[in-house]
Formats: structure tokens, C-alpha cells, sequence
């Protein structure tokens, strides 16, 4: 029997047999780059069905060439498949470039459609790589489209379109929007700086924790805005203003942190920083530090951590190749890392969905 193509395997992720919905699975994300083309292509060409199920496989193949093709998703006719498009994007945040952000951005002003605006609107609120395209709109010649910039950013507040809304001054049509967010960013930035500057100059050790604490939860309801400041922050010279940065990124769950926090856990000297750093990733459930998260288990005063950690991980199938060893790990001695290790297990043989042996079964009937 010759073998299938990709995008013969693509197809059948809607297959009614479990067997080839399942082998179809496998091929998608061992695939590689024949395989996102073919995703692709079935996002383009495919029924409703296969368009909801290659949305969502590309999100666990989490390859962001996807990100365009996605976003066409929103405008399709199919409630469901609109669904699935947001919500692979969502679930793609952190590795979306922006090309797919610029796309994003112009269905800002250019769709006519309330509910795909709105749609647009809070997925630019949650990928990093979009204030880039949003400050270029707010230089759009049309100025109901710099008004449109201007206010997404006014929500975002992100420091990193302080110049860009600086410039923005000279236009009329938001000056007005320009000069609040302005003020807006400086009184965050101020905050911030305070309370992170009164937290050092605690000297005393057996105080310092409280206080780090307290200092979370001051900062904490700024969310989204202080992100970009606090990961500045993660560079402080102080332990524990590090550690104030790595736990607040963590509880904010914003995606823009990972590769910051990823670093404070391979070279930061202080146990305690690498404790937060780590902490706050799992409350992240990024998939991209899950090595660091194995490399982490045989030391002593991490390996609790880095086990919960990988039982937070969104994306399973990134642990596959690990699985043996969180058989291992269900005996372990440490309750905890017992009882996460049988977690992960569990999650990657309902991943298998089928008994073992099943798929053979059916292709000898072929």
C-alpha cells in the first residue's frame, strides 16, 4: 500500500475512524514545515470541519508562519471556524511575529464587521510583537485609522510606544489621546520605580521577604502595563528586587515574560530568583522552557518546582519524549513529584486516546 501524502494525512484529521484521526495527528505534528503547508492549505480549501481542526493542530504545532493564514480565519463565513481561528491565535500569542500583528491591525479599520474589530482588538491586547504595526498606523494617512492605533495603545499602555506616541503629538486627530497615554505611562513608570526602590533599601534579611511580598501585591493590579518594566527589572542588582520581578510576571501570566524568566533560570546565581523564575513560568504554561524545566529535576532545591512546572505545560505533546521518565518519576520518594510526574503521564496516554495495537488492527483490514 503506497504511503499517504501530508496532505492526504491532513484530511483525515476529520476522518470518522479514530485510528486514522489519530495517525493523522502524529504525521501533523512530526511533520515539520510540509506539514504547516499543508495545514495551511486545508485552512484555505477545507470544509468548515477541516478548517477547525487545522486551526487547532497548527496551534499545537505552534509555528508562526501560520499567523497570517489564521487571521483569515476571522472573516470566515462559519461561526465555528472563526472560533477556532481566534482561538489558535490566542493560544499562539507568544510566537506570533509581526507580520501577523500588522494583519491583525488593519482588519482594525478595515472590516466592517463590529464582532471581528472586537475580535482583532483583544488578541493585539495579548501578542507581544504588536505595537510595532500599531505605532505605524497611528502615521496612517486616514485619520480615523490613528485614532484607532491610538486608543489600542492607550489600553495596552506599553512603554514601548512612548517615542512612537511622542511623534504622534503633531497629528490632531490624537494629540489628545497621545498626551494621556504619555502620562498615563510615566505615572506606572513612577509607581513602579518607587515602590521597587523602597523595597531595596530594606536592609534588614529576616525583613525583606515580607516586604517583597507586600510588594507584589501593590504592583500587582497594574497587570499588563508594568510588564515590560518589570522584565527591566529582572536585571536589578538586588536579589530580592528579582525576585519581586520574576514573582509579579508570573502572577500577571503574561506571555512577553517567558524568555526573560527563562534566562534568570540558567544563569541568575541567587536560588531564590531561579525558585520565582521558575514558579512563575509554570503559572505561565508556556511550552518553550520544558527542557529547562527536565534539566532542572536533579537538583535538589528545584526539582519540586520544575516538576509542577511541567505539570502546567499547555502543550503536552512537547513532553512525549519524556515519558519514560515520568513513569520513573510516579515511585518517586517526594509525594510531590510523584503525584505531578502521574499527572503528566496520564495526560500524554489520553493524548493516545485508542488502546495501543489499535491502528495496526484496522490498516491489515485494509
Amino acid at each position: 500500500m503506497p504511503k499517504e501524502t501530508i496532505e492526504t494525512l491532513v484530511s483525515e484529521l476529520v476522518h470518522e475512524e479514530d485510528w486514522r484521526r489519530m495517525r493523522a495527528t502524529a504525521a501533523c505534528l512530526s511533520g515539520g514545515p510540509r506539514a504547516v503547508q499543508a495545514l495551511v492549505h486545508a485552512l484555505q480549501t477545507g470544509l468548515p470541519a477541516l478548517k477547525s481542526e487545522a486551526a487547532a493542530m497548527l496551534a499545537r504545532v505552534n509555528d508562526p508562519q501560520a499567523g497570517v493564514p489564521l487571521v483569515g480565519l476571522l472573516c470566515d463565513e462559519d461561526e465555528a471556524v472563526r472560533k477556532a481561528g481566534a482561538s489558535a491565535l490566542e493560544h499562539m500569542a507568544g510566537v506570533l511575529d509581526e507580520t501577523t500583528a500588522a494583519s491583525l491591525t488593519s482588519l482594525l479599520y478595515s472590516s466592517k464587521d463590529e464582532e471581528i474589530r472586537v475580535v482583532a482588538s483583544q488578541l493585539l491586547g495579548i501578542i507581544p510583537n504588536a505595537i510595532t504595526p500599531l505605532c505605524e498606523m497611528l502615521t496612517h494617512q486616514d485619520p480615523e485609522a490613528q485614532i484607532m492605533a491610538a486608543e489600542m495603545l492607550e489600553r495596552l499602555l506599553d512603554p514601548r510606544s512612548s517615542d512612537a506616541l511622542i511623534s504622534a503629538m503633531g497629528r490632531p486627530a490624537v494629540r489628545d489621546i497621545a498626551v494621556r497615554t504619555l502620562k498615563k505611562l510615566s505615572a506606572i513608570r513612577e509607581r513602579i520605580d518607587q515602590v521597587l526602590d523602597e523595597l531595596r533599601a530594606i536592609e534588614e534579611l529576616s525583613e525583606r521577604e515580607e516586604a517583597r511580598m507586600s510588594t507584589v501585591i501593590n504592583l500587582l493590579a497594574i497587570g499588563r502595563p508594568s510588564v515590560e518594566i518589570l522584565i527591566e527589572y529582572l536585571e536589578d542588582d538586588d536579589w530580592v528586587v528579582r525576585e519581586a520581578a520574576a514573582d509579579l510576571l508570573g502572577k500577571i501570566g503574561d506571555v512577553r515574560a517567558v524568555e526573560p524568566l527563562m534566562r534568570r533560570l540558567q544563569v541568575d546565581k541567587d536560588t531564590g530568583v531561579k525558585e520565582l523564575a521558575m514558579k512563575s513560568l509554570g503559572l505561565i504554561g508556556d511550552a518553550r522552557p520544558a527542557q529547562l524545566y527536565i534539566e532542572a529535576i536533579p537538583i535538589r532545591p528545584l526539582r519540586v518546582y520544575a516538576m509542577e512546572a511541567l505539570a502546567k505545560v499547555k502543550d503536552v505533546e512537547v513532553l512525549r519524549p519524556y515519558k519514560e521518565l515520568f513513569d520513573r518519576l510516579r515511585t518517586d520518594r517526594d509525594g510531590l513529584v510523584a503525584y505531578n510526574s502521574g499527572l503528566i503521564a496520564d495526560k500524554l496516554e489520553a493524548l493516545d486516546g485508542a488502546p495501543v495495537g489499535s491502528q495496526g488492527g484496522q490498516e491489515d483490514d485494509e
